[in-house]
């Protein structure tokens, strides 16, 4: 399955997911290892291999939500993600890089490479639309060069303004 809210989807992202994984989830702030249980998840992007292992998990996940009443989707898997069930389920979950999966708390810095870029970081629908718009303008910008162009651009995102 695959989720996605506010975010802006640039190009085909299937090309950076990991074929082995389970599990795979963007992040507020990557590490910069795919595999470290320590990154920051963001569960508004998520990309899940259906079988027993994410049937489970899904379960798990949903059934931990009345363990941290109050507590949203994301904030629940920051406190399962490292449960030894996981581990002895042989759940394999990975982080997916900023550098591909963007967003207002971690840009994609390259043009060339991002794929989305995520609202994250921000609250209010009034200020990610706003943010959104403004992100849409960036990309037209840098989708109007020529390939060269593109390969030598340093342009850099104008978000988030709103979003702070």
């Amino acid at each position: 399955s695959l989720q996605d809210t506010d975010i802006m989807w640039l190009r085909d992202p299937f090309k950076q997911f990991y074929e082995d994984a389970d599990f795979q989830i963007a992040c507020d702030a990557f590490n910069g290892n795919s595999s470290d249980i320590y990154n920051y998840p963001n569960g508004g992007f998520k990309y899940i291999k259906s079988n027993n292992r994410t049937i489970w998990f899904n379960k798990f996940w949903f059934n931990s939500s009345k363990e941290y009443p109050g507590l949203g989707e994301q904030a629940v898997f920051n406190k399962i993600k490292m449960h030894p069930l996981i581990s002895h389920m042989k759940l394999k979950i990975r982080f997916l890089s900023t550098s591909y999966f963007g967003g207002f708390c971690q840009h994609a810095k390259d043009f060339n490479k991002v794929s989305t870029m995520h609202a994250n970081c921000c609250v209010g629908l009034d200020n990610k639309v706003n943010d959104l718009k403004i992100l849409l303008e960036d990309w037209k910008k840098y989708m109007a060069l020529s390939e060269i162009d593109k390969k030598q651009s340093n342009l850099t995102w104008s978000v988030p303004q709103s979003c702070r």
